[in-house]
């Protein structure tokens, strides 16, 4: 038996470990900045049952390699209202299967690789430093530091091989309970269970470790996995805790009905892998294992997903019993509808929740130009101001989310989106603002002079109004859906409005050589309402124009210079 030396053991099987999770945390930032998006139209789109939420997440986590990261998107689908409890748990399932790619890849002979693609990685990250391209490279990189780390575990406990005690601790683990529990354990403390089973595979390149105490470690590990969702969990919303209530129900009941099957699923592996029949020995277990347990975590996962696909709505009930709604006090004025702090660290879906924030606000700027006319005919000024402070608290709020956003590592079109939705809050702020700053004074106007104008001039201003009413619906529309179409008809409306003003000034004037007592306080008080009316349209005209090419805006203005 040769000496060890447990120091240097220690050492270089921590730093590969550590080379090993570094790898993994760089491939799937790789990944999920350079596919983020298309993962998160593809979770969106194909989670309309649980069948197709199983499938659709096991391709998601297959790409990005982190059922975590599919978690927190689900998570945020039902915040959202995209998808029900019910087909995030097919989704979830689907992960748990997704996730054993990572024991497929790690299976194979991969040493030879490990320097190229950390090579082929870093140059693609350091000569490209915008675009895709970057984000690929880190992934090619963190999948060479994964195969590098996995090379460097192999060798620290090669000489394990001869170790009589190190033999002994191994044949306790073919105790399915023992396994499970060194499983299970290790994955809480490196709060991975890629790692350990990424361990397991090593130990059995080395001809260490027998398929049936893999496949207990391999149980035990997806048990760990739940340790570490309950903690994630922890003083996160409801949804992701419910969540985390169905990742760890799928795992433990499937350790636990697979558990006295061991030997027949590790006789399944065994079917459905190459055997090294030319190898005799610790030769032959190093080179059949590492593959059987690959395999039999693709299995077991697959098996339990099509297992318990059927009863998705039990474990959403179930989950919902373990983590109940409770009613909250509402003390705030408004509380926005669709921002998930979880999923801050995924660019694309943050951005697209703080849209459709965005369409909230428009939402209650738009109820705010329907209470124009009751405010302007009852005089009661509260109606608009408490609208706007809704409006005030929405756009703090998302200013603050996107300030978080943009502090995450954006790619080109993300770091775009986040500048106008920026841009955008501050518009639809301004058109709040001028409906309430504008109009309330006005009201109060109205209600000290205590005129009322004649048919005609009610008429013309009923008319000014819907037209201004119609373009600034079409500028919010414009800039929280980047409608151009819409925007385009908000700048034509200029001509209109002219024309109508004009129409106005020449009514007036009439009526201004006429000899009615309180003309000049009716006059001075419609002046004031053809203002304010005219700087709403402004505000509207600037959000379109916000949007708008400067082709086409060009094109606009000429045609409405030819027009006048």
């Amino acid at each position: 038996m040769s000496e060890l030396n447990p120091l240097t053991m220690t050492v270089e099987l921590l730093g590969g470990l550590a080379l090993f999770l570094y790898g993994m945390e760089k491939m799937t930032e790789g990944l999920k900045a350079a596919a983020g998006q298309q993962m998160n139209a593809l979770l969106a789109k194909l989670t309309g049952n649980a069948v197709l939420g199983a499938i659709t997440g096991a391709i998601v986590t297959a790409v990005i390699q982190s059922s975590s990261v599919t978690t927190v998107l689900v998570v945020g689908f039902v915040s959202a209202g995209i998808m029900t409890l019910v087909q995030s748990v097919g989704v979830i399932f689907g992960a748990n299967v997704g996730t054993t790619v990572t024991a497929q890849i790690v299976a194979f002979n991969t040493t030879a690789l490990a320097y190229p693609l950390i090579a082929i990685g870093f140059f693609m990250s350091f000569v490209w430093k915008q675009g895709v391209v970057r984000h690929y490279g880190a992934m090619l990189m963190g999948l060479g530091l994964i195969f590098y780390g996995m090379a460097a575990m192999g060798s620290a406990m090669a000489p394990l091989r001869t170790h009589e005690g190190f033999a002994e601790l191994l044949q306790s683990l073919k105790n399915p309970v023992l396994g499970m529990l060194a499983g299970a354990v290790f994955t809480a403390l490196v709060q991975s269970s890629s790692a350990t089973i990424g361990l397991s595979v090593v130990m059995a390149t080395q001809g260490l470790l027998s398929l049936p105490a893999g496949i207990a470690i391999l149980f035990g590990a997806k048990i760990g996995t739940g340790i570490t969702a309950i903690l994630a969990a922890i003083g996160k919303p409801r949804d992701a805790k419910r969540a985390a209530a169905v990742h760890v129900l799928f795992n433990v009941l499937g350790a636990v009905i697979w558990l006295p099957f061991i030997a027949q699923l590790a006789g399944l592996a065994e079917t459905v892998s190459p055997v090294a029949a030319h190898l005799e020995g610790v030769e032959r277990l190093a080179e059949e294992v590492p593959r059987q347990i690959a395999n039999a975590a693709t299995i077991w996962a697959t098996a339990n997903t099509v297992f318990f696909l059927p009863f998705a709505g039990l474990f959403a009930k179930m989950a919902i019993r373990i983590i109940p709604d409770r009613p909250v006090e509402e003390k705030a004025i408004i509380r926005p509808r669709y921002l998930d702090d979880e999923l801050i660290q995924v660019p694309s879906m943050a951005l697209e929740l703080a849209r459709r924030e965005l369409g909230h606000m428009a939402e209650l700027t738009e109820g705010m130009l329907g209470k124009v006319r009751p405010v302007l005919e009852s005089r009661d000024l509260g109606p608009l101001s408490q609208q706007h402070d809704r409006i005030v608290v929405l756009r703090e709020a998302l200013l603050s989310y996107l300030q978080q956003v943009g502090r995450a590592e954006l790619n080109d079109a993300e770091a775009d989106e986040h500048a106008r939705v920026v841009a955008a809050i501050g518009e639809i702020e301004n058109m709040s603002a001028a409906l309430s700053y504008e109009l309330i004074p006005l009201a109060q106007t109205l209600k000290e002079a205590n005129t009322t104008p004649s048919k005609e001039t009610t008429d013309l201003l009923e008319r000014l109004f819907q037209t201004i009413q119609a373009s600034a619906q079409s500028a919010l529309r414009a800039l929280v859906s980047q409608d151009e179409t819409a925007a385009q008809t908000v700048v034509a409306n200029r001509a209109a409005i002219l024309k109508l003003t004009s129409e106005f000034h020449r009514q007036q004037a009439v009526r201004l050589a006429g000899n009615e007592p309180d003309r000049l306080l009716k006059l001075r008080v419609q002046l004031e309402i053809l203002d304010r009316l005219r700087r709403l349209y402004s505000v509207a005209e600037h959000m379109a124009i916000s949007i708008l090419p400067r082709s086409v805006l060009v094109g606009e203005l000429s045609a409405w210079s030819s027009t006048t």
